[in-house]
């Protein structure tokens, strides 16, 4: 076993190299990794997900997003599309990753996810070598979005340590601030051994100074009792427009483009743009923290 973590160790060393050198190669260009979650569900975590990647895909980018909500996937309901292949074939070397990808009406490619996704720790080296160069091929993008499940669930936390950015969502109901401020005190003690880039979302709220309070309120406690600094990078209107965008599974970038909820999705795509990417190390780089949150 130890003889086999050695490889392991080796293998993911070798491809971070390798990322370094393709890096410098391709004139600075750098995927910039983010993982959008939440304490619990029904905060609309998803919809903000797909329309964030939309949004980056309107201005001109090469957008990923896969769906790591393991469990209960639902990304291709509010894309529409029926996948008919999903990590899980790359994972048993049925299929290579260009293969599986799925390009969609809205500009973004779109990959499933698979329950057996978080058992890739238990891939032999020759498996996890197919798997980590398969993996390595999505460098090409811009924004890779994960739409991780809601809750701590050890999967969660795997993508939430390997992302670049991760992204809390709450709304203002007060068992939506409990569990936002519950999933950052997990991230912030269970993940002691890294820096986690925590930014907070508030969607659902009935004007900018609500979710403003809201946010202000969270990173108060955060900051008091977990020493631990949060940033907050917007809001998102509750909006009928919403909810009828997710019936017609039509994300509402794309039904409504002016509507106060598009807009405001527009405006934090544009904050994060202006924010510190410096930080951003890569796919391969992904993958190798992945693997060490076990």
């Amino acid at each position: 076993m130890e003889d086999q973590a050695q490889e392991l160790r080796e293998l993911m060393g070798n491809m971070e190299a390798q990322d370094s050198e393709k890096k410098s190669d391709d004139s600075g260009h750098k995927t910039r990794i983010i993982a959008v979650t939440s304490g619990k569900g029904g905060v609309g975590k998803t919809n903000l997900a797909v329309n964030m990647a939309i949004a980056y895909a309107q201005q001109g980018k090469k957008v990923i997003l896969i769906d790591g909500d393991l469990g209960m996937a639902n990304v291709n309901v509010l894309l529409n599309v029926v996948p008919q292949y999903n990590l899980m074939q790359v994972i048993n070397k049925q299929k290579t990753m260009q293969e599986i990808i799925l390009d969609t009406e809205v500009g973004i490619k779109f990959i499933a996810g698979a329950n057996g996704f978080s058992k890739i720790a238990n891939l032999s080296v020759d498996e996890l070598d197919y798997f980590a160069k398969q993996f390595a091929q999505l460098g090409n993008a811009d924004i890779i979005i994960i739409d991780t499940g809601a809750g701590i669930a050890n999967n969660v936390l795997q993508f939430v340590a390997a992302a670049d950015e991760v992204y809390v969502v709450t709304t203002p109901e007060p068992t939506a601030i409990t569990d936002a401020y519950g999933m950052i005190k997990i991230i912030t003690t269970e993940l002691v051994d890294r820096q986690i880039n925590i930014k907070l979302l508030v969607n659902r709220v009935h004007s900018a100074e609500e979710g403003k309070k809201i946010s202000d309120r969270i990173i108060t406690i955060v900051g008091q009792f977990l020493n631990y600094k949060v940033d907050y990078i917007g809001f998102v209107y509750d909006d009928s427009v919403v909810s009828a965008s997710v019936i017609r599974q039509k994300p509402f970038m794309i039904v409504n483009p002016t509507s106060k909820p598009a807009q405001c999705i527009k405006h934090i795509v544009g904050r994060i743009e202006k924010t510190d990417n410096s930080s951003s190390e890569g796919v391969s780089s992904f993958l190798r923290k992945f693997l060490k949150k076990k």
